[in-house]
């Protein structure tokens, strides 16, 4: 689709309103007349702006008051609590869903461990879900502003449908369609770990930049990448595959048609593989990677040595990471990060002179929680007309 040349009124009003309502939001409470300063927009626009955002419930007025040519006008604050999100990461293994409000506070969730579906059952088990979210007595006086599902494959989140899911056994699934005949609220379908990068830059690690990726290493591994405040999606829909990326020579001329190279690896499901090939012909039970970093933890030889390879291939991938975007901030996410304590520090060592401008890299703040919480920043996004600016230097 072509990009349009210009920008109309209406596109002007959209990106002063989204930027009106983005400081409300992050800086409230906060008179007219500081928004106008800061933002460098007329007082006029500025008022009529935010007379339409109170108008919807988005902003409310503040107790506080200022002083405006004669009148005392209160102050303004974002509306957080006003409205809430259902918001569901959809797991290769297991489902969560939340309700929360705009703040990202978190009134009601939902825990489908080992939800072991894919195909028509999965999709079944996800109106399931959604359906008993919807119905909490939480939702009470609160307006329900959309729900908003992550999916952890390559998903075009305009149209809605899912390209690839290998976890899911979905291709080419409608998804949004499908939602749209049982829910009759805006419905938003996109990577899971896109949301989980928009939930750490809203709410978690990545709140003070603009620049971030978020590496999510679970039963597979992906990255959310956000550039200029913004996430980048790719021709396809398919930036930040990264489990997809060769770590040798050797990983050549093979065919990957479900997890890719580093997946197999250096992810939960690899790292329980690894470990299970480890210790071929010893007594042991079904491994997950959980157990393979507890082990680890406590000393035994066999653990240590598969969570190292991992953590080299890992320092690999976010070395390059690095170099390809030179983010501000790397963010480790996904159910391996519960381990960050075994692969912070050694990844950060084995990259620290491998790049000219070293990444600061943290572990996820919002944990599990973060792709739920990225459904409320794509659902505001997509309901409230928001616009993501930047001026070409």
């Amino acid at each position: 689709m072509p990009r349009s040349r210009t920008i109309t009124a209406t596109h002007m009003r959209g990106i002063n309103r989204s930027a009106i309502l983005d400081i409300i939001r992050r800086e409230s409470p906060l008179s007219r007349t500081a928004i106008a300063e800061r933002l460098q927009v007329s007082l006029p626009t500025v008022m009529r702006i935010v007379d339409e955002l109170v108008e919807e419930d988005l902003v409310r007025p503040k107790g506080s008051t200022e002083w405006s040519g004669g009148r005392r006008r209160s102050l303004l604050e974002f509306n957080a609590e006003g409205h809430v999100v259902a918001g569901i990461d959809l797991g290769g293994t297991k489902m969560f869903g939340a309700i929360a409000d705009l703040g990202g506070k978190i009134l009601y969730e939902v825990d489908f461990n080992h939800h072991g579906t894919t195909g028509e059952a999965c999709y079944q088990r996800l109106v399931e879900l959604i359906k008993m979210l919807l119905s909490s007595p939480k939702l009470q006086g609160r307006k329900i502003r959309g729900i908003g599902v992550g999916v952890p494959g390559v998903t075009l989140h305009n149209e809605g449908i899912v390209t690839w899911a290998p976890s899911l056994d979905w291709r080419d699934y409608p998804l949004k369609a499908k939602l749209a005949q049982q829910f009759s609220l805006p419905i938003m379908v996109d990577n899971d770990v896109n949301l989980a990068a928009l939930g750490e830059l809203w709410f978690g690690a990545g709140q003070k930049t603009q620049n971030m990726v978020l590496i999510a290493v679970g039963t597979g591994i992906g990255a959310g990448i956000v550039i200029d405040g913004a996430l980048y999606r790719g021709s396809h829909e398919a930036a930040g595959e990264v489990g997809y990326l060769m770590p040798g020579r050797e990983f050549l001329g093979r065919q990957y048609e479900g997890f890719g190279a580093l997946e197999d690896l250096a992810s939960g499901t690899g790292i329980a593989a690894r470990a299970r090939l480890a210790l071929k012909g010893r007594k042991k039970r079904n491994l997950t990677a959980e157990d393979v970093f507890d082990a680890a933890r406590q000393g035994e030889a066999w653990a240590k040595a598969v969570i190292d390879e991992a953590v080299d291939y890992l320092a690999i991938m976010i070395a390059s990471v690095s170099a390809y975007f030179d983010p501000e901030l790397i963010v480790l996410g996904g159910g391996v990060a519960r381990s960050a304590d075994l692969l912070i520090e050694p990844i950060r060592r084995r990259i620290e002179c491998t790049t000219p401008v070293p990444p600061r890299l943290e572990a996820s703040l919002l944990g599990h929680r973060a792709t739920v919480l990225g459904a409320i920043t794509n659902v505001l996004h997509n309901t409230a007309d928001f616009y993501v600016v930047s001026k070409l230097s």
